[in-house]
């Protein structure tokens, strides 16, 4: 696979300063200029990266979103879409540079910090090297050496829980699935799409990111340039004297650095809607437990993860195509797209567009041990890293899921294999794989901030209940096929 090389070199610092984090809340005009980035980065990917309309846009991304963000987005202009220079702005005071976001080959969409102007995209990274085309993707194989097979007897069982996932109310009152995705020994079983979405379209996968991130190191780790228990993990946290440097891969995976990261660890609002860098917001809270004893999901342990292997590996070219290169391309996700701060950080916990075909892609990744083909992708025993408890764990009094590293485990829920994990993301997006079973679940969504959240343990059961009879019927009509042909018809 080609070497993407970068052409524009990042400048050092933009004229404006990045917005930083505020303890005591936020004021008016922040809020107001948050929303404002969060309309124009949504706009501007869903535009360039999805192909999308404004009216689908409106539709799908731009409603449902977070309720504190509702009355502040109100206020702000509709987006400016040029074509012509791959940018979305949006205004939000009077007086003020418009909150802007602008688009790269290979990086999707980068929310310039508060304040800056349509001159500052210049400085955003760029490969010099052209880019793949997204490919039309209508292959239904998605592993490796997939022997095909007649799977009309579990696409008609599949057909109703499928359907119910769709219907706003089976699992969850007014969930929107767009996406349903059923795969086994790598064949697509059952897939289904809405609200304008297809089989080509990436969706910001939200938190499911995460387990991306987690991948892109089980790689880095099988190449030799990262290893579980390095510390320090990064230079802001080198200097002498600093507990901080006790931190380690193993811990940000699994969440649990031991960071101040606040009351809510998923709300880095700053960083992705806000243009602050994320060297500036994600490594510069100090510890408040010691490290490895506490689970606490945090967006910024998983950016520190990426941030180490860029520290590494010391070379943006290089970096920059390392996802694409060494995970995505080589599993045959070409419709997949990881975006980056202005500096150039990839904001990894949360900013990837991947399509439900690339997601199931990864899927059957894991299902075949990190391997694909005659090639091994994931460092030995990476999927059994990624698919056990770590040793500080979420509450489980309280949910039915533990964690891994970087997937949430699947362990005590009803009716679903002890082995099952799982990618989780905001709006509803999960990637769900069953060992076990040879199989893969994913489930796309827009679900609303204050509405149902779908049920996707009960939806889980119900796909392995209906494959089960669909395995059943197969059985019996390859009987039937054999009696009829040795006559006893």
């Amino acid at each position: 696979m080609r070497r993407l090389f970068l052409s524009a070199l990042i400048v050092t610092a933009l004229a404006v300063s990045p917005a930083q984090s505020q303890e005591g809340g936020e004021t008016e005009i922040m809020q107001k200029a948050l929303a404002a980035g969060y309309k124009a980065l949504f706009t501007c990917s869903a535009t360039f990266t999805a192909d999308k309309s404004r009216a689908e846009i409106e539709y799908n991304e731009l409603d449902g979103i977070y309720t504190d963000y509702r009355g502040p987005m109100r206020s702000t202009s509709e987006a400016n879409i040029s074509d012509r220079s791959r940018t979305v702005a949006v205004r939000y005071a009077p007086g003020e540079p418009p909150r802007i976001a602008a688009w790269r080959e290979g990086f999707g969409c980068s929310l310039l910090p508060i304040g800056a102007g349509l001159d500052d995209v210049d400085v955003l990274p760029r490969f010099s090297d052209e880019f793949p085309m997204r490919q039309r993707d209508s292959s239904t194989a998605l592993g490796q050496a997939v022997q095909l097979i007649d799977a009309s007897p579990y696409a008609a069982r599949l057909e109703e829980p499928v359907r119910a996932a769709f219907d706003g109310q089976t699992y969850g009152d007014d969930t929107r699935t767009s996406a349903v995705l059923v795969v086994m020994d790598g064949q697509i079983m059952a897939e289904r799409y809405a609200r304008g979405i297809n089989a080509t379209t990436p969706q910001r996968t939200w938190s499911v990111a995460k387990s991306l991130t987690a991948s892109v190191i089980g790689a880095a780790i099988q190449q030799g340039l990262l290893d579980l228990d390095r510390a320090p993990l990064l230079d802001a946290w080198s200097r002498n004297g600093d507990p901080r440097g006790e931190i380690t891969l193993r811990n940000v995976l699994q969440m649990a650095s031991g960071l101040d990261s606040g009351v809510a660890g998923n709300r880095t609002d700053r960083t992705y809607f806000g243009g602050a860098l994320v060297t500036d917001t994600a490594f510069v809270n100090p510890l408040e437990i010691t490290p490895g004893e506490r689970f606490k999901y945090s967006n910024y342990d998983t950016l520190a993860a990426m941030r180490a292997l860029r520290e590494t590996m010391d070379d943006d070219g290089a970096f920059w195509g390392f996802p694409y290169e060494s995970v995505l391309w080589k599993i045959g996700a070409m419709n997949t797209v990881l975006e980056t701060d202005w500096a150039g950080d990839f904001i990894s916990s949360s900013q990837v567009w991947m399509t439900a075909r690339d997601m199931a892609r990864l899927g059957q990744l894991y299902l075949q041990d990190g391997m694909w083909g005659d090639e091994r992708i994931l460092a030995e025993g990476w999927t059994d890293f990624v698919s056990s408890p770590g040793k500080a764990q979420p509450d489980r009094s309280s949910s039915p899921f533990g964690y891994g590293g970087s997937f949430w485990l699947m362990d005590r829920s009803e009716g679903v294999p002890a082995d099952t994990y799982a990618g989780f993301g905001n709006r509803g997006q999960y990637l769900v794989i069953i060992p076990s079973l040879d199989m893969v679940i994913v489930r796309r969504g827009f679900d609303t901030a204050d509405g149902g959240r779908f049920d996707v343990a009960a939806f889980t059961r119900d796909v392995i209940s209906a494959i089960n009879q669909g395995h059943t019927d197969r059985l019996d009509a390859q009987a039937e096929a054999t009696a009829a042909e040795a006559g006893y018809n």
